[in-house]
């Protein structure tokens, strides 16, 4: 058996290109976008897309790798919305201030209900953010000053160091897909570095990852904590985009949606997540323009991509591809 073991031929690793080619091919798709179609409504829907992309990632490291399934993850989307909204009313519209705001609000929220949601598992973790999601939603309908439940209009894009490069829809698009690759790759590096394994480790045998000396909990609590931080900041695009913002943002439809992104294009692949978002909401564009009744065509089309497509729309291009 020793002499087969050594004589077995190593096995070679693909060339880095093959093993990133889906990532590869759908932000190369992304970036010539505006040079084919530069119209606003296009920018506009896509840019949609991406910033759907990044709330999906941050939802797929909790979620694809930490098994962690929060029905309240729109939440950070809408306090990182409420946050850039809130502070452009107050005549703040630096991009440089709101946005690092905004992601501290949604790192800080995450940190508070995460360090109580974590303390339970499976359907009662479900449970729990899904309460505090609505905590956070009914705290938004409350918030008369600020528009309540009409929601809160912004007169204007943020500023980038005093420029208006946000105010420009195809600037705009490019700095959205930017942030969209550097979440990416962000989140690319976390899931293969240690703390990335040891939160895998924990979604496979909890206690075996106990015994060899690490606390799931803490590994837990950060990945939660990176997550809504990042969604905030998705929420803080999102409002720029529409120039707007309100309660429904942190519904639990919302939450919904980005679970059925994820889980669509396939969990605990990151690339599943931005293929999810961005198929998605083009399945909802198109079928929306086909009747108003369309969440009704929506939801069997769902069903099958679960039957049809198991490991989503990533391993079904897998398998077409061979791999």
């Amino acid at each position: 058996m020793a002499d087969i073991a050594t004589s077995a031929p190593a096995s070679i690793p693909a060339p880095l290109w093959r093993r990133h080619a889906i990532a590869l091919v759908i932000f190369a798709a992304l970036a010539v976008v505006p040079f084919i179609w530069p119209e606003r409504y296009v920018l506009s829907l896509v840019g949609r897309a991406m910033v759907f992309g990044i709330a999906a990632l941050s939802l797929d490291l909790i979620l694809g790798y930490g098994a962690m399934v929060s029905f309240g993850h729109a939440a950070f989307l809408g306090l990182g919305g409420y946050a850039v909204a809130i502070l452009s009313a107050h005549g703040i519209d630096e991009a440089a201030i709101s946005f690092p705001v905004a992601m501290l609000v949604g790192a800080a929220f995450a940190l508070v209900t995460g360090a109580i949601s974590l303390k339970t598992r499976g359907v009662y973790f479900i449970m729990i953010t899904l309460a505090f999601g609505q905590m956070a939603f009914f705290t938004a309908t409350s918030l008369s000053a600020y528009g309540g439940d009409d929601g809160l209009r912004m007169f204007s894009r943020s500023d980038v160091f005093g420029t208006r490069l946000l105010r420009n829809e195809t600037s705009f698009y490019f700095v959205v897909l930017g942030v969209l690759l550097g979440v990416y790759l962000l989140l690319r590096a976390i899931v293969g570095s240690r703390f990335g394994r040891v939160l895998r480790g924990a979604k496979e045998n909890e206690r075996r990852m106990r015994a060899l000396g690490f606390d799931p909990f803490r590994y837990r609590l950060a990945a939660y904590v990176i997550s809504g931080a990042i969604c905030a900041l998705a929420g803080a695009l999102f409002a720029n985009l529409t120039l707007f913002v309100s309660p429904a943002y942190m519904s639990w439809q919302r939450s919904g949606d980005m679970i059925a992104m994820v889980v669509a294009g396939g969990l605990g692949t990151l690339n599943g997540a931005i293929i999810g978002a961005i198929g998605v909401l083009l399945i909802e564009e198109w079928l929306a323009e086909l009747t108003q009744h369309w969440k009704a065509l929506f939801g069997p089309l769902v069903v099958l991509v679960a039957i049809f497509a198991r490991g989503g729309l990533v391993k079904l291009i897998d398998r077409g591809a061979g791999r």
